[in-house]
């Protein structure tokens, strides 16, 4: 008889892996975790943080919350702030699963932030650099990258900052097994990553500084040709940005207007800047003093000419160790866009950010921890146990700046308190803390911050603009007019300020030429649902009834809950006999808001004037007990009688 076959049991995974590697998936594990309770910790005075400065412009707006308007998002330049289609659209999802509620915002952030981290051991690690936890760690922990997770604005830098490690991290093993299909999903994931933001063009420069370093020489065919794609793609929406940054945002005029010799004296200087920020983190401003460049300053070009010296450094021990001019290199190329060369928004306020330095911050930090590893003697148990310690001492330090810097991102008064105690003369602080007392009601306090950016920046578009509004607000209305004068003479694209000056001289009467800057700012913005409003409203008033309705439709297609649209509309097309249409206006107002009395008024008359009473008997009735709630006895009693006439004649 013979001996039944033994039936093999199936292997644990874990237990067929080398016990070294079972360790070292422990260890992982453990540092993975550790890391994200940490990041979590440190970031939680910014959980529930409000929206910051300009955020409000990043968040959906209604005209885009639609399947439509997703679809602007990625057909339509201007319908967002910058031409940033799926970081927006990352935006517009957000918006539907928890509307305003700043608290997912900020997770989202937090999160992108931390798989980020993730992604860059295993870069490391790839690369054969010690230290892939520490580093990363310092990555996700160091207080300079506080400015683009707690900013709900910069999910742009976390969003395209995944992107950069995947598609680097994809590129790397497609360098060594040069399989196709992981040469498309790093191109795939790269382009993602400028649609999210363009600053990440940069990545096929960094790709070759690692090359070098680990082959000592850069090959036409191996390295550069599969690159050119890459190099193609990232020059032209680094290009393409570079002009929206012009065209739609403002980054133009005096303010802007460097020479080729002052932009090396920026660049020079920013170098300097950021790398004394990633190493003695301190002093941190959401908004920094902007330096007053002058070629004719002869101090001003020590900052290029130690930059070049140090490059030069780099490069004569290259011969015996080229990491730290590889790491130099990946450093300026993660700033490049941001040094001086382009025109970007921010250079109004600042040549430099925190911001700018997300993913800067990586070739600094990491060989620096190569070289602090070099210190210590890993055979010695002593050196091993100082080192640790040591590391745990400097991310307990991170963590605490991370933390305390976190508590400046709560809200924007605190945000902008806490930069003019350190830069009293940054306009543009004044500017938005004049904003926020505005909007309490503190107008005299406003108009004080506004003058004193106007003091600072004269040309500072938005500052007039502001003031303009609080002149207009308390009556000032010359002065108003002056303003936003001013405004559009700094900004001649400024739309809103094209609309708020033809309010103004509305007010004084100047009819033609209120209907002439409205038409304005409608050729700068054809989608400004106010302006289409406004221009409406005034039209109507002088007989153009026929172009009015077209305004008033181009307004609704814009903002689809422009309530003072639907009502004005239906008003326009009852006294036209097109009582159909005029009651679904009515209808989609009082959706918006179902407590309006002149509205719930005008519906009623509308289904009377149909013929259908009893339709009209219950709005009627609403607006009565509305009318009676608010104490408006006057109108309560004129909708009574006409109540009492629809009552008779329904015979009830």
């Amino acid at each position: 008889m013979k001996n039944p076959k033994k039936i093999k049991q199936p292997v644990s995974p874990i237990k067929s892996l080398n016990p070294s590697k079972v360790r070292s998936l422990k260890r992982d594990f453990v540092f993975g975790f550790l890391l994200f309770v940490a990041i979590f910790a440190v970031y939680q005075p910014a959980w529930n943080g409000k929206f910051l400065w300009d955020d409000d412009s990043h968040i959906t707006r209604p005209n885009l919350r639609s399947f439509d308007g997703l679809s602007r998002i990625w057909t339509q330049l201007g319908a967002t702030q910058q031409y940033y289609p799926l970081t927006h659209s990352v935006f517009w999802l957000e918006y539907y699963l928890w509307g305003y509620s700043t608290l997912g915002y900020h997770l989202v952030n937090i999160l992108l932030h931390f798989l980020s981290a993730l992604l860059l051991v295993s870069i490391l690690r790839r690369l054969a650099i010690p230290g892939a936890w520490l580093v990363a760690a310092i990555f996700a922990l160091h207080p300079v990258q506080v400015e683009s997770v707690a900013w709900i604005t910069e999910l742009k830098n976390t969003l395209s900052g995944v992107f950069f490690f995947s598609a680097l991290l994809v590129y790397l093993k497609f360098d060594i097994e040069r399989r196709r299909k992981l040469y498309v999903i790093a191109i795939g994931l790269f382009i993602l990553g400028l649609m999210s933001k363009s600053v990440i063009a940069t990545l096929p420069v960094s790709l070759l500084a690692i090359f070098w370093w680990k082959r000592g020489k850069i090959d036409w065919k191996q390295d550069i040709v599969p690159l050119l794609p890459f190099f193609a793609v990232g020059m032209a929406c680094g290009l393409f940005t570079a002009w929206v940054e012009k065209k739609f945002i403002g980054a133009q005029g005096g303010e802007f207007a460097f020479s080729f010799v002052e932009r090396c004296l920026i660049a020079g200087r920013a170098i300097w800047f950021y790398l004394g920020k990633i190493f003695l983190p301190v002093n941190l401003i959401f908004i920094y003093p902007r330096w007053n460049v002058s070629q004719s300053a002869w101090w001003q070009y020590l900052f290029p000419t130690a930059a070049l010296v140090l490059v030069a450094g780099l490069w004569i021990i290259r011969k015996y160790w080229r990491a730290p001019l590889a790491a130099f290199i990946c450093f300026t190329a993660a700033i490049f866009p941001v040094m001086g060369f382009f025109n970007v928004y921010p250079f109004q306020f600042s040549f430099v950010a925190n911001h700018f330095l997300y993913l800067a911050i990586i070739g600094p930090c990491a060989i620096a921890i190569v070289c602090v590893g070099r210190i210590f003697d890993k055979k010695k148990y002593n050196s091993r146990v100082l080192a640790s310690v040591t590391a745990i001492l400097l991310l307990l330090v991170l963590c605490f700046l991370t933390w305390k810097q976190s508590l400046m991102y709560s809200d924007s008064e605190t945000l902008f308190q806490s930069v003019l105690k350190k830069n009293n003369e940054c306009c543009m602080a004044h500017n938005n803390l004049g904003f926020l007392l505005a909007k309490n009601g503190q107008t005299d306090d406003a108009i004080f911050h506004y003058q004193k950016a106007l003091e600072i920046c004269p040309n500072y578009p938005e500052a007039h603009f502001n003031l303009g509004i609080q002149f207009a607000y308390i009556g000032r209305i010359d002065e108003a007019i002056f303003q936003y004068q001013k405004a559009l003479e700094a900004n001649p694209s400024y739309f809103e300020a094209c609309n708020n000056l033809a309010n103004a001289f509305i007010k004084t009467g100047r009819i033609n030429e209120a209907v002439a800057y409205y038409r304005k700012a409608l050729d700068i913005n054809p989608n400004f649902a106010e302006a289409h409003y406004n221009l409406a409203v005034i039209l109507s008033s002088i007989g153009q009834e026929d172009e009015s309705l077209f305004h008033y439709k181009r307004a609704l297609e814009n903002k689809p809950d422009y309530l003072e649209a639907h009502t004005d509309i239906g008003t326009i097309l009852l006294k036209a006999g097109r009582i159909n249409e005029a009651i679904y206006h009515f209808q989609k107002a009082l959706e918006i808001n179902p407590n309006k009395i002149s509205t719930l008024q005008n519906l009623a008359e509308a289904f009377k004037q149909k013929g259908q009473i009893s339709n009209a008997i219950p709005f009627l009735e609403k607006a009565f007990a509305l009318a009676k709630t608010a104490r408006q006895e006057s109108v309560a009693s004129e909708i009574a009688g006409n109540l009492e006439k629809l009552k008779q004649a329904s015979g009830q």
